[in-house]
């Protein structure tokens, strides 16, 4: 018998004869944070706790020399209610992952290969940075803005991991210059999107 136990930021949570249930997510449901509806227990398979999409780099065809490959919720069902997620990061030689925030995930980073820049500012508006390599680790605190940059001659990869299934991902550069952004039907001020992105590519180019 499955009976809904408690409700916990705002998804019910799930209970399978005194343990909680796999809570595998039907995707036509419309929340889509932590608590996707619950696939049904005799749909369950081994491939909804599998991914292989971070085994191979993925292809860097963009300005920017770096790509992110997700394994989130939406890539794995099974992490559906469980608060964890990974990626991996390709850089090229120079590449950048610019300046965002993670507004539902602190985010632990493991360079496999490779040295990069790092670093993040705080509510204080003190930068927080550091030149890391093979082997090292650095955390970026929820919801605070980072980057991170190859300072290296080669290519570099990095395996990130964060505490929620579907962390987001939000860029104030990118936010700021979209056209068809809803931000295009109101008035703002030309000072507030120069600023924004002047602060952008400071972050860029700390370290």
């Amino acid at each position: 018998m499955v009976r809904p136990n408690s409700t916990t930021r705002g998804f019910v949570r799930w209970r399978l004869y005194g343990g909680e249930c796999l809570g595998l997510p039907e995707f036509s449901a419309g929340v889509k944070v932590n608590g996707f509806a619950c696939k049904a227990e005799t749909n369950v398979t081994k491939d909804d706790f599998f991914f292989a999409g971070l085994a191979k780099p993925g292809v860097m065809n963009n300005t920017l020399g770096s790509l992110v490959t997700a394994a989130n919720v939406e890539k794995i069902p099974g992490l559906n209610t469980l608060g964890v997620s990974f990626s991996r990061i390709d850089y090229k030689a120079g590449g950048l992952n610019p300046s965002h925030t993670r507004p539902r995930a602190t985010e632990i980073l493991f360079v496999l290969d490779g040295q990069l820049d790092v670093g993040f500012i705080t509510t204080a508006k003190k930068l927080i940075a550091k030149s890391i390599k093979k082997g090292e680790i650095f955390v970026f605190p929820k919801g605070l803005v980072h980057y991170q940059k190859n300072s290296g001659d080669k290519l570099a990869l990095v395996l990130p991991a964060f505490n929620s299934q579907l962390l987001g991902t939000f860029s104030v550069a990118v936010a700021l210059l979209l056209k068809n952004h809803s931000i295009a039907s109101v008035q703002v001020p030309t000072e507030a999107v120069e600023s924004g992105l002047t602060f952008c590519l400071a972050c860029i180019c700390l370290g």
